[in-house]
């Protein structure tokens, strides 16, 4: 009876091992990789916080993946893999300590997968956060030779008293919307319903820029104002139906009022024959992060934050029933 191998199946080791190199090169932070699991020097934060609360989150890129193998480009999807999880920890007020990532794929590909592993290395210099361990499954049989999917596991701190989950957020308080730099990582299964193959072509910029980063200017503004920020969101799956009303504390309402300028994508896309309230529901409307501040302060918060993006006053919180309006 003939032998027959593991590589013969599909899997290739030894090609599994060549890019685990590539990644330590890439990433000389990381540990050993002889090593069954990673360690992360915690005892600092021990000094700097009183009472430290670790905060997690895990997320993908979706079926923006779909089009980025479509066109063949690779090198923008890592910097949405860390975007959408370290915005994410922001939104607790927490501080990006360390990501893990996950890659599965039909067939490993180097040269595609290196450029996956660079936009989260670019990623990660963005949010100031390590890139600690990961795996990278080779899968025939789940996936095409070209497929590939992402996630990723980030893990951050911040101080008890300084966590901010919504509970603050009162009557009168302003709603500041932060600039998205597109589409960023959601609704692309709508996307790809609406849109055929030449227009996905056209508009492959815009359809393929990065989740933007809000880790450093957010983390500077806590410090800035640290009693004036009551809630925070990150508009991603869901977006202001489903993601905005998740801060707002019961007997409240967000008003939110679409005076900010709309980025063209989003208009070409509802032009398809989707309704305006279905868009509100599926995608960022061309603002990434919202933020709920003191009345007082909402001035002086939006002048700081367009020193790095455009940000607008766009609602306030008033008594209601509902969590959301959309103006």
């Amino acid at each position: 009876m003939r032998r027959i191998t593991y590589k013969e199946s599909g899997v290739d080791i030894k090609r599994g091992e060549d890019f685990s190199r590539f990644i330590h090169k890439l990433f000389p932070q990381k540990t050993s990789l002889l090593s069954f699991a990673s360690l992360f020097p915690f005892k600092k934060y021990l000094k700097e916080f009183k009472e430290p609360v670790l905060v997690s989150s895990c997320d993908g890129v979706g079926t923006k993946l779909k089009i980025a193998q479509f066109l063949n480009i690779h090198h923008t999807v890592g910097i949405d893999l860390v975007a959408m999880n370290v915005n994410d920890i922001i939104s607790l007020a927490a501080k990006p300590l360390f990501f893990l990532d996950y890659i599965a794929c039909g067939k490993l590909k180097k040269k595609t997968l290196s450029l996956v592993m660079e936009g989260i290395r670019k990623g990660l210099k963005e949010a100031d956060c390590v890139l600690l361990g990961g795996e990278t499954a080779e899968m025939p049989g789940m996936y095409e030779e070209e497929e590939y999917d992402l996630a990723g596991f980030c893990v951050g701190i911040v101080e008890k008293r300084r966590i901010i989950d919504g509970r603050k957020i009162k009557k009168g308080d302003i709603v500041l919307g932060i600039a998205s730099g597109g589409l960023h990582s959601n609704g692309f299964s709508l996307v790809r319903k609406v849109l055929d193959k030449k227009e996905i072509k056209k508009y492959k910029e815009e359809l393929l820029k990065p989740t933007r980063i809000y880790v450093k200017p957010i983390l500077k503004l806590f410090k800035i104002f640290p009693c004036d920020i009551h809630g925070i969101a990150h508009i991603t799956g869901g977006a202001f139906y489903n993601k905005a009303t998740k801060i707002v504390p019961q007997g409240l309402k967000m008003i939110i009022r679409k005076k900010w300028p709309v980025p063209e994508i989003f208009k070409i896309i509802q032009e398809k024959g989707i309704e305006e309230k279905e868009m509100y529901s599926v995608f960022n409307m061309g603002i990434g992060l919202i933020l709920v501040v003191n009345k007082k302060s909402a001035p002086k918060i939006s002048s700081y934050l367009n020193k790095f993006y455009p940000a607008y006053i766009i609602g306030e919180i008033i008594k209601g029933k509902g969590k959301i309006e959309i103006e």
